[in-house]
């Protein structure tokens, strides 16, 4: 039976605009300026204690264990709180899911946020009862573009071909590294030119996913 493997932030859903508003409740603690939107779908990609670094960079503040660890668990704070009130499906994404699940497809989740917000925003669109399996940012000790998170989503499918779907550098060498066929959806957070990257197949909506999943499970 064939799996196919989902990343979340970008690629399942545009995720930003939460992720925007929990680091400016964040910010905002010490009276700092907000980052813009632009900014911050920039910073997304390798997991929040990436994410922070590279907010305190933008701000130019020096690298500190003390003030990481401050910033991070008081953004985690306000992102958990509310992950998803400004999160919104990729057209055509629930479609999709559901289409490939009736037509017998497994489907899991490999993203570098962490688990328990993952978790709840999939519940937010009564999606996650679809997924047999959630890896987080938090589920293991590395994260993408590690390739232990992905195969440990893989290993939780019956034996049969799996593939891996997402939208960015990190996704593209993720698969790449646990030696996955990778379709690039090309409409979320990518920075560099997507015939740039490796891939099997790219598509801009998810009405094409299912054909293009069934021609890379057959080849």
């Amino acid at each position: 039976m064939a799996a196919v493997i989902f990343d979340l932030d970008g690629t399942l859903v545009d995720s930003a605009p939460d992720i925007h508003a929990a680091l400016n409740l964040t910010l905002a603690e010490e009276a700092a300026p907000p980052l813009t939107l632009p900014q911050v779908v920039s910073f997304i990609g390798n997991g929040v204690p990436v994410l922070i670094e590279r907010v305190m960079r933008a701000r130019g503040e020096p690298a500190d264990a003390a003030r990481h660890k401050d910033l991070h668990d008081r953004f985690m704070r306000h992102y958990n709180a509310d992950p998803a009130t400004l999160t919104t499906l990729y057209p055509g994404v629930e479609a999709c899911l559901r289409g490939l699940s009736a037509s017998g497809w497994q489907i899991g989740l490999c993203t570098n946020k962490p688990q328990g917000p993952s978790r709840e925003i999939l519940g937010s669109f009564g999606l996650l009862e679809l997924f047999a399996v959630v890896i987080g940012g938090d589920s293991l000790s590395v994260k993408k573009p590690d390739p232990a998170p992905l195969r440990a989503a893989a290993a939780a499918f019956a034996a049969g071909p799996v593939l891996y779907v997402g939208d960015s550098e990190v996704d593209a060498a993720t698969a790449a590294a646990a030696g996955l066929p990778f379709a690039l959806f090309t409409e979320g957070y990518r920075k560099t030119p997507a015939q740039d990257l490796p891939h099997q197949a790219l598509f801009s909506h998810f009405d094409a996913l299912p054909a293009l999943l069934q021609g890379l499970a057959r080849s």
